[in-house]
């Protein structure tokens, strides 16, 4: 059984997709957190230690508004799906992949593009609800920004038998 990936068009027009809406919904973000991050300003609920947030959410504090917002963002990535009426693996991989693409490039745009801090101030001390850093960036980043990019690839790859039909 040979692979090839589909149209490179398509998957770099949905790659770019994801990066757009990542773009948008920074500036939605910057809009409602203004300087604070990780909703440290926001009237919403917190729960700042629990063994389950070191293990699954980077030590970082459960929020209301994050209880509401990744959801929310999930169910928009598997929207097609849910419009078509037609869940298949391929498009469970891509929509994974965007969610994880998606996450890391909302997040350090709304570092670059947020008045209060910009790239001078991306760094351990100045953020500290990213408490586990490798290098220049938080590990999630590389860690979700790899295997983004894997599930994107993977995403495409296609039978010779399946691209035959």
């Amino acid at each position: 059984m040979r692979f090839h990936i589909e149209r490179p068009v398509r998957l770099a027009c949905t790659f770019l997709a994801t990066v757009l809406l990542a773009w948008m919904f920074a500036n939605v973000e910057i809009q409602i957190e203004g300087p604070n991050g990780w909703a440290t300003g926001l009237p919403t609920w917190r729960i700042e230690h629990h063994w389950l947030l070191d293990l699954l959410w980077g030590g970082r504090p459960m929020t209301g508004y994050h209880a509401w917002v990744f959801p929310f963002i999930a169910v928009l990535f598997h929207f097609p799906m849910i419009v078509e009426g037609h869940w298949r693996w391929r498009a469970q991989i891509r929509a994974l992949a965007c969610l994880m693409v998606f996450w890391v490039t909302e997040d350090f745009l709304w570092f670059v593009l947020n008045p209060a801090f910009g790239l001078s101030r991306f760094d351990p001390s100045h953020v500290p609800w990213h408490k586990h850093w490798c290098g220049v960036a938080p590990t999630d980043y590389w860690v979700y920004g790899a295997l983004g990019l894997v599930l994107f690839v993977v995403s495409a790859l296609r039978s010779s038998r399946s691209a035959s039909a």
